[in-house]
């Protein structure tokens, strides 16, 4: 009798393996063969891109979806501009385009085809540093480094759009740029003296 309870009544690892097994066949009948929808995906699909980076012209293959970030560290071995938060919130990703700064991981490398683009690689006149990167260093306005491009392009950018006139109008223009280092005051005192030798 009591052989015969026991055999009726559920188990605790008679009720987990029971469950388990009903969880798997639930998840095999919903996506019943996932390796097959991948192999039928459509591939996807490459456009040609004819950039000029930092003064030469460049044509590119990539799928559509590639950032221009990506386009220049990856294809174009540019490794000066960094993929810092890949989310346009630090600035560590900062380029020209055209003339004007754009945060590179928020930007398709699709969508420019015919602009000029120019990284922090293509600043220096051969040796000779740019007057920014050359204020960067005398003021000490970099820590660890990782955010420096960025800092400089968009450095670079505010002094060409007349927005270093004040302290308080550097710090304003130059805060979509973010030091985890906290050097910001020697960032601030390099434009400043960038701007002056300009």
């Amino acid at each position: 009798m009591e052989e015969q309870s026991q055999d009726d009544g559920v188990s605790r690892r008679g009720f987990l393996l029971t469950s388990a097994a009903a969880a798997a066949l639930a998840a095999t009948a919903e996506n019943p063969r996932p390796a097959a929808a991948a192999a039928t995906a459509a591939p996807a699909e490459v456009v040609e891109v004819a950039l000029e980076v930092n003064g030469k012209a460049r044509t590119l293959a990539l799928d559509p979806r590639v950032t221009l970030l990506d386009a220049l560290r990856e294809r174009l071995d540019l490794t000066g501009t960094k993929k810092g938060c890949d989310r346009g919130q630090c600035g560590a990703c900062t380029v020209h385009v055209d003339g004007r700064r754009v945060l590179s991981c928020l930007t398709l490398a699709a969508g420019l085809g015919g602009k000029a683009v120019t990284t922090v690689e293509g600043l220096a006149e051969g040796d000779r540093l740019h007057p920014v990167q050359r204020a960067f260093v005398a003021c000490d306005g970099l820590q660890c480094g990782f955010c420096t491009p960025g800092q400089v392009m968009s450095a670079v950018a505010l002094i060409e759009e007349g927005h270093a006139g004040s302290e308080a109008e550097i710090r304003e223009y130059m805060s979509g740029n973010i030091c985890r280092c906290g050097a910001y005051q020697q960032i601030v005192q390099a434009v400043r003296m960038a701007k002056e030798e300009a």
